[in-house]
């Protein structure tokens, strides 16, 4: 089914400030998952007067990595690519500890064209975040020896903001690319529409290299963000022929289009099936009897 060739080969090195580029450091959180790979890897970008991104989870040890990483300089600002619980609760400790405002997109469900109210359904999300300074689509934050280019990209969630680095042609990916895995698309917050748009807004740019919070690098980003979307059509085909072939419920197509996947991740291959199926249901190529949900039934146009 993949076509995406991934690298999971991958040294977090936790607690620890590696040198990754002329403005760039990353530190990893010990917080893995089969969802967060090795952990989420907190980006610091600049010298002297540096931007924080994605400052994790609210976890004591990592906070302390992070004031030893960037002791003796100033945090000037704090960036959260989106708001989940593995990427943005720290923000207001770092905030605490630093003066330094946040940025981002907007709270959690900001960027739904209709918010039903339904967004509650995402567990992992962090709904205490309000970023000080809300950013849209081509905004540029400004740290003088760097700047961030504010790149829109909702589908995994609404409000997702990857940022370009143009001094070193890198882009901050969050998890709307990553080099060890797919992104889960999980409705109603996310929505896979927003994400194939998304996608191919990434293929018009021309960076050298993907920063992901979760796991390593991507070099020549284009063909593989390219492959994403191969990857994600050829799903939204095979979930159409599971329904041809009679499945009428997520949990039918799931067991045989994720056969080979590890089935801990299979509730977060149901929540993105369920997007395709969204996807689908706009286009008018599948009907459903109902409200979507996961224990609903669906069946072809």
């Amino acid at each position: 089914m993949s076509s995406i060739q991934f690298n999971r080969d991958f040294d977090p090195q936790y607690g620890t400030s590696v040198r990754l580029s002329p403005l760039v450091r990353r530190v990893v959180c010990e917080n893995a998952s089969p969802f967060t790979f090795t952990g989420t890897g907190t980006y610091i970008v600049g010298n002297g007067n540096v931007a924080v991104i994605d400052p994790g989870p609210d976890d004591h040890e990592h906070l302390k990595a992070l004031l030893k990483a960037v002791e003796g300089e100033t945090v000037t600002h704090i960036i959260i690519t989106h708001t989940h619980l593995d990427h943005s609760p720290l923000a207001e400790k770092l905030k605490q500890k630093t003066g330094a405002k946040t940025y981002g997109y907007g709270p959690h469900g900001t960027g739904l064209i209709t918010n039903t109210g339904d967004v509650r359904l995402d567990a992992g999300g962090d709904y205490d975040f309000v970023p000080d300074i809300a950013i849209v689509d081509g905004d540029m934050i400004e740290g003088g020896e760097w700047q961030l280019e504010s790149v829109f990209t909702p589908g995994h969630t609404s409000n997702h903001m990857c940022f370009g680095l143009p001094q070193e042609k890198a882009l901050f990916s969050g998890d709307h690319v990553m080099a060890w895995s797919t992104s889960i698309v999980a409705p109603p917050d996310g929505r896979m529409a927003d994400y194939f748009a998304s996608l191919k807004k990434l293929m018009q740019r021309e960076d050298d290299i993907l920063w992901p919070t979760h796991g390593g690098p991507r070099k020549d980003p284009r063909p593989f963000v390219r492959a994403f979307l191969t990857h994600r059509k050829m799903r939204e085909a095979a979930i159409e022929r599971r329904l041809e072939k009679g499945d009428r419920t997520i949990g039918e197509i799931v067991k045989t289009i994720y056969a080979d996947v590890d089935r801990r991740l299979h509730p977060a291959a149901a929540m993105s099936t369920m997007a395709h199926i969204q996807h689908l249901i706009e286009q008018e190529r599948v009907a459903t009897n109902g409200k979507l949900r996961l224990d609903g039934e669906y069946w072809t146009l």
